[in-house]
């Protein structure tokens, strides 16, 4: 195992040469993004520090501006480049795009030559049907308030959406092309994608209505003899489903690659020379044995544009094989990578029709940021605090008479604000808008205690997270969860101000519409009875940031033993 030296901005590994090496072996270059969530501009990341590998470096990275250029580097550098997408490009996107839903991320990514992208879940946020209008293009959409706002007309993606293991729910068969075969100079490049299985256990479940999500390997293997009947010269998986790795994303030829995608990979057809990856926001650049044993290329690029993952192939158009594979992850280091000027065109654009709502302060906090990192036990200081402003909102009894209030770790989405120093300790309503962007239902359900018990046991049993999803609670409640006891025994001491949560009992419980359709795989949640629908989630988090100066709650309200 080794490790590539820290490279930064338009030179970061992306000169190769783009030798043919006799009549039949050409290099071509595949560079790829994966959950890009609408983040046309750069945000803080994290990378080593290279005179101190025990340390980090904060840098301003992303963006579509750092990334047309280097994207136009390699591309003068090796004319055989591609550009791909592996999934969550658009949704849970800060104000920029998801105010115009989406629509400036669609152009930059056609902008900047994509050819192809692999579903991920966000790309169902707004459901099937918005789906297609994405690929399409046109103005019908199911949110008219923003569509077509960023141009009169929308023209739709210019590269392919893709997924291998989207089924019709009543036919059985796909609603998506399974691949795509890019001419990449004198190669055809194969993409081959899925998106993962449990995609309707993380979407809002009118975003998957009427589809059905089959497993990925079986799927993406299903797809290889039509593949190699269609002359590709190679192929590379496009797997929005991830993992995480203890090496960082400098480390080339990793080995300490955990989560489903480690399954994945060792089952997908050896045809496949390299599987690009996505879902979990990691950066890994890994070697996970195929079916025969021989190490393959698994890549992430950590999420928001931070990295690019690159992937160089030596590619014999003979006998149609790939002869060597070289993988590294690429920093897009905006502050020292000139901008692409019709990406800052499109950019200032956006930001024209948007920075006046963006830039409204709305609050001034007692700290300079809160952060949405948890800690050991699950909790967050921003998870708190959204709990609260939930409770807030719906604990007066015309707004539901909630006295509990649960969020989910995923749907937070950015720190508050995403960017220090912050010396002024003020806060926009873009960057609220960042936190929050899904635009979710406040919802008030009735459960009963021993409900309430056993949707914090399943906060251990979730078959989408690959880990633990700690659900963020509301002031007053508090309870212990022990590592050491088995699934479904791990909750006790769960109190609400101080008295034990009975049982029997009804409590009116706040969740946003996403966990009472029973999102994330909290199945209790849609139990639920006298449902009652409030505002939404971005408005309610305003109105308590509003109300004063926030400092987050540090009384730790889940205790976590062993």
């Amino acid at each position: 195992m080794k490790h590539n030296l820290l490279l930064i901005g338009a030179a970061l590994s992306l000169s190769s040469c783009a030798a043919v090496f006799g009549p039949s072996q050409v290099d071509v270059t595949v560079i790829g993004v994966n959950d890009f969530h609408g983040n046309l501009l750069p945000t803080s990341f994290r990378v080593p520090d290279p005179a101190d590998r025990s340390k980090t470096l904060t840098v301003q990275a992303g963006g579509v501006e750092a990334m047309g250029t280097i994207l136009a580097n390699a591309r003068r550098t090796n004319p055989n480049t591609v550009f791909v997408g592996v999934g969550d490009m658009t949704g849970a996107s800060p104000l920029i795009s998801g105010l115009l839903r989406d629509e400036p991320t669609i152009d930059a990514l056609t902008g900047l030559g994509m050819k192809v992208n692999v579903v991920g879940n966000h790309e169902f946020d707004y459901g099937f049907a918005e789906l297609q209008r994405y690929q399409k293009g046109g103005c019908n959409s199911n949110d008219a308030a923003k569509a077509c706002k960023f141009n009169n007309t929308f023209a739709g993606a210019g590269f392919t959406y893709i997924a291998a293991n989207v089924l019709d729910e009543k036919t059985g068969q796909p609603v998506l092309p399974a691949y795509k075969i890019v001419q990449v100079g004198p190669a055809k490049i194969a993409f081959v994608g899925a998106v993962l299985k449990d995609t309707p256990t993380v979407v809002t479940p009118s975003g998957v209505a009427g589809l059905r999500f089959a497993d990925e390997v079986a799927s993406i293997n299903a797809a290889i003899p039509a593949i190699k009947r269609m002359g590709a010269d190679a192929i590379v998986a496009l797997v929005h489903q991830g993992g995480t790795a203890r090496d960082t994303f400098d480390i080339v030829d990793c080995t300490t690659l955990s989560g489903p995608i480690v399954d994945i990979a060792k089952g997908l057809d050896p045809a496949v020379s390299a599987i690009m990856t996505g879902h979990t926001h990691r950066g890994y650049n890994c070697r996970v044995p195929d079916p025969n044993g021989t190490p393959r290329v698994v890549i992430q690029g950590d999420a928001l544009g931070h990295l690019l993952q690159r992937l160089d192939l030596t590619v014999d158009l003979r006998t149609n094989r790939v002869l060597a594979v070289k993988a590294s992850n690429v920093v897009v280091d905006a502050a020292n990578t000139a901008k692409d000027p019709a990406m800052t065109a499109l950019v200032n654009k956006a930001k024209g029709l948007t920075d006046p709502i963006a830039k409204t302060v709305i609050a001034t906090l007692g700290v300079e940021q809160i952060s949405r990192t948890a800690t050991p036990n699950g909790e967050s200081p921003l998870g708190r605090v959204i709990a609260d402003s939930q409770l807030a909102a719906t604990s007066s009894p015309d707004k539901g008479g909630a006295v509990i209030a649960f969020m989910n770790p995923g749907g937070i989405r950015a720190d508050l604000p995403v960017n220090v120093p912050n010396a002024s300790k003020q806060v926009t309503y873009g960057d609220a808008f960042a936190v929050q962007p899904f635009g979710n239902i406040l919802t008030v359900i009735t459960l009963t205690g021993a409900q309430i018990k056993a949707v914090l046991e399943q906060q251990f049993d979730n078959p989408s997270a690959g880990s633990n999803r700690i659900l963020q609670v509301s002031r007053g409640l508090s309870y212990t969860w022990d590592n050491s006891k088995p699934k479904g025994e791990k909750v006790s001491s769960l109190r609400l101000n101080g008295q034990a949560i009975d049982p029997a009992a009804s409590y009116r419980v706040t969740v946003n519409n996403f966990l009472a359709d029973g999102g994330d795989g909290f199945t209790v949640f849609a139990q639920g009875t006298n449902r009652l629908g409030g505002e939404l989630d971005i408005n309610a988090f305003q109105a308590f940031l509003t109300a004063g100066t926030v400092t987050p709650d540090t009384t730790e309200r889940i205790t976590r033993l062993n």
